[in-house]
């Protein structure tokens, strides 16, 4: 497991895809499966699986030249082990090195799209894609035989929630996570609203021009509390009555919705990127046409006009999104990369990764047992 050289798996914080490791790292070493992870800095998982770094230290912001010299090393101890059968990456500059190793790679695509990515994805059809979501998969027609693997969490990190307290943005602070939309369904409802999150360094501009002055606006009733870590989160996802997901962009999971489900909390989301496939309507909660639609959902959310089963949409969220499911379906996906190794000559694995073009037809979709 190739995770990236920019967070510790588990992140302390931010970090999505570094969570998403961890979860999977676990839950196959769980299942029987024998796991050595490549990550960096101070990464620790709770059972007994090898942990391999480069770095000592994380480096962030990400820096380029550091993910291709962590892929390279990853690469090579694969190569001079000798005894993996599969290798999962999660960072892309491994993806060229790929026509170097005999061992079958797969790739979790994290991302929305970006072109010259996918255009890099369609010179090395060798290795297996896996996209999060079955928008992802759908916003990336050119690209054949990806699977698709919802995330999956481990549901006794996340217990069930009182409800009761404030509705909760909790992301990072930019305009394509919607938080200043979060604030203005909060101020449209005449409700308070806590924000957890930070804004990154290329988010500062728009942080400054439209979150930091309606949260002044609202100074009595929004409360920001920064980043936080999961012994922080767990608390506000479970006392919140709902959980604003108001994206404006083609969100590729969205991780932090199943977090509140766990919890038993409602997501009021804006239907774009996986947002309709994760929420079940009136189950886990719902998605909203607009700004508008989400104040009146969360109105009647907190004044009790809508009577909320919390444990119902917990239990909903440990089927459809529990670790052990991911893990499982992950591992159909090592067999069908090793299956495609198989009828793979090397000199196919190198005239791919130097511009050969996917073919038709190899595609199956994992996840579609989950729908």
């Amino acid at each position: 497991m190739i995770s990236t050289p920019f967070l510790p798996v588990p992140p302390p914080r931010y970090g999505g895809t570094e969570l998403v490791v961890w979860e999977l790292v676990e839950g196959l070493a769980e299942a029987g499966h024998e796991v050595v992870l490549f990550t960096a800095g101070p990464s620790q998982v709770r059972v007994a699986v090898e942990v391999r770094r480069r770095f000592a230290e994380t480096v962030w912001p990400p820096d380029p030249y550091i993910e291709v010299e962590h892929a390279a090393w990853a690469i090579g101890e694969v190569i001079a082990d000798g005894t993996f059968d599969v290798m999962h990456v999660h960072c892309a500059a491994a993806l060229p090195l790929s026509c170097f190793v005999d061992v079958p790679m797969v790739y979790t695509l994290h991302h929305e799209r970006v072109e010259p990515m996918t255009a890099m994805y369609a010179r090395h059809p060798a290795v297996q894609l896996v996209a999060i979501s079955h928008r992802q998969r759908e916003l990336l027609p050119e690209l054949d035989g990806v699977s698709v693997v919802w995330h999956g969490l481990e549901p006794n990190r996340y217990p069930l929630g009182p409800g009761g307290g404030a509705p909760v943005f909790l992301g990072r602070l930019a305009r394509e996570k919607g938080v200043h939309s979060a604030l203005d369904a909060a101020e449209r409802a005449g409700v308070p609203l806590t924000v957890a999150g930070q804004p990154h360094w290329k988010d500062e501009g728009y942080f400054n021009a439209e979150v930091e002055p309606r949260m002044r606006l609202r100074a009595e009733a929004v409360r920001w509390v920064g980043e936080v870590a999961h012994v922080e989160k767990v608390p506000l996802l479970g006392q919140a009555p709902a959980f604003l997901f108001p994206i404006d962009w083609e969100e590729p999971f969205g991780l932090v919705m199943i977090e509140a489900m766990l919890c038993g909390t409602p997501v009021l989301a804006l239907g774009r990127g996986a947002a309709p496939e994760v929420i079940e309507p009136g189950v886990t909660g719902w998605i909203c046409e607009d700004v508008d639609t989400m104040a009146e959902r969360l109105r009647a959310l907190c004044e009790g006009r809508t009577v909320w089963d919390r444990a119902r949409c917990r239990a909903r969220a440990v089927e459809r999104f529990g670790r052990h499911r991911m893990a499982r379906e992950y591992v159909e996906v090592y067999e069908r990369a090793l299956m495609k190794a198989r009828w793979q000559t090397p000199m196919a694995r190198i005239g791919d990764g130097l511009g050969a073009h996917p073919t038709a037809g190899d595609g199956v979709d994992v996840g579609a047992a989950s729908l």
